[in-house]
């Protein structure tokens, strides 16, 4: 990829005819590249990178705007004062849904480096930044845009905290060089991209938000600023799932942040990542392991996010309903994961299937909440005799697994369940909702126990109408 050379015809309102023009525009695409281009340019043939910056700056991650800079108007030392319409078009339908050889180039150059080059090597700290640019650039657009996903957790505490961006950039980033090297190729980098779906993600949904980012005439549909960002309802995926059952528990105590939750949500399989449903929290709930079994058993797939006394987080996927049984229920789509101090996921090893264990108040088998390993040697222990709980130094369940906790048997500081999609209906309550014989005053059981336990009466269960013959 070359830099294009200036040309002088004026543009005036061609903007539109440009993008009409430019071969690597798809129809829905020219009317976003043009406006675009139009309002930055300020109706004009090129943009000026400080008017770039004014438009945009506001809308990324610093670092993100210098490699920007670097692939529009060339690296330093052989800068264009402006860029014209191909180059600009370029960048967004190479981040946006460029192929990965597009997208390596656009990354080689951001960095300063000759894309065309196969034996470029590029060192890993500067990979990390780049990645770590766009995570942080992903997570200041859905704050910015303000979705019902992102809404859904923000209006119940949860925020987003730059050491927890760090931390998830350098989940994505790690595996890019091979062991023992610190220099990154082009293959290292193909390679990482292919099997990368959540950063691929990222890149597209930054680059979306700049290009759709426009002046809105009207400050009270921005909020009271003259700008925002307009993505249509069919180009925005979320990667946070919408937070479902903490409407009725104020000022709720989160210990983990937006970034942790997406890291997890983006594990889990696609049909189960547009809703997470809140079950359980040892500090509203209480600690008490017989209160968390009735909380979360029959539920469907869940969520398990433990805090140790050390501060560590850690947790599971349980695909399966937690049910009593000495036998080991799951399956291979059951992962572990630790948050803090790394984010990294641990896959199914296919060795074994001891995805997931729960008993009680057995005297021959071990009382408590296991996922992999084996009696005595758990992947993820939880005591029954709440409030202790243990990881082995490794776990032949899951793939790249080492000790989640601070030390071997640890003291809990906090729990959470959740639920994952849609819960599970049983056959007879399908039977009943199906006969009508069932009642609405029966629905969102959870509401009301949290109602409840606040001394708060359910009213209208007054209301309920007799049972007819």
């Amino acid at each position: 990829m070359r830099f294009p050379s200036p040309r002088s015809k004026k543009m005036g309102n061609s903007s539109t005819k440009l993008a009409e023009k430019c071969s690597l525009l798809a129809k829905s695409e020219v009317p976003v590249v043009a406006s675009s281009f139009k309002l930055v340019s300020k109706n004009s043939e090129r943009i000026k990178e400080d008017d770039l910056m004014k438009f945009w700056g506001s809308q990324m991650d610093p670092r993100l705007a210098q490699y920007i800079t670097n692939f529009l108007f060339g690296p330093l030392g052989a800068r264009s004062p402006v860029v014209e319409f191909q180059r600009f078009a370029e960048l967004y339908v190479y981040c946006v849904r460029g192929t990965i050889d597009e997208r390596i180039n656009v990354l080689l150059c951001s960095l300063g480096q000759q894309p065309e080059s196969e034996s470029t090597e590029i060192a890993y700290p500067l990979i990390k930044e780049y990645v770590e640019a766009v995570v942080s650039s992903y997570m200041r657009a859905i704050r910015l845009e303000g979705g019902p996903q992102y809404k859904s957790w923000e209006s119940r505490g949860f925020r987003i905290v730059k050491d927890c961006i760090q931390k998830l950039a350098e989940s994505l980033a790690y595996d890019v060089v091979q062991q023992g090297t610190q220099k990154v190729t082009r293959a290292d980098a193909e390679r990482w991209l292919h099997k990368n779906p959540t950063f691929l993600k990222m890149l597209e949904h930054v680059f979306s938000h700049l290009y759709h980012y426009r002046n809105v005439k009207n400050a009270s549909e921005a909020d009271g600023n003259a700008r925002k960002s307009i993505i249509p309802q069919e180009a925005l995926q979320s990667m946070l799932p919408y937070c479902e059952g903490l409407q009725y528990v104020p000022d709720y105590p989160a210990f983990t942040d937006l970034s942790q939750m997406l890291f997890i949500n983006s594990n889990l399989p696609g049909t189960q990542q547009n809703k997470w449903r809140f079950l359980f929290s040892s500090q509203i709930h209480g600690e008490s392991f017989s209160t968390l079994l009735g909380r979360i058993m029959d539920q469907g797939s869940t969520v398990v996010i433990v805090e140790d006394a050390n501060g560590y987080i850690f947790g599971g996927y349980a695909t399966d309903s937690w049910a009593l049984s000495p036998n080991y229920v799951g399956n291979e789509n059951s992962f572990l994961f630790t948050l803090r101090p790394k984010m990294r996921c641990f896959p199914s090893t296919g060795y074994n299937d001891h995805y997931q264990y729960l008993n009680l108040h057995q005297q021959t088998m071990p009382n408590g909440m296991g996922m992999g390993g084996q009696h005595g040697y758990w992947g993820m222990w939880l005591d029954s005799e709440y409030g202790l709980g243990e990881c082995s130094e490794s776990c032949t369940t899951y793939k790249g697994y080492f000790q989640l906790s601070a030390t071997k048997k640890f003291n809990i500081r906090n729990v959470e369940v959740w639920g994952v999609g849609d819960k599970p209906v049983k056959e007879d309550e399908a039977e009943d909702e199906k006969s009508g014989a069932r009642s609405v005053l029966d629905g969102n059981a959870d509401s009301k126990a949290i109602l409840k336990m606040s001394g708060r009466e359910q009213y209208s269960d007054g209301y309920r109408e007799e049972p007819k013959d």
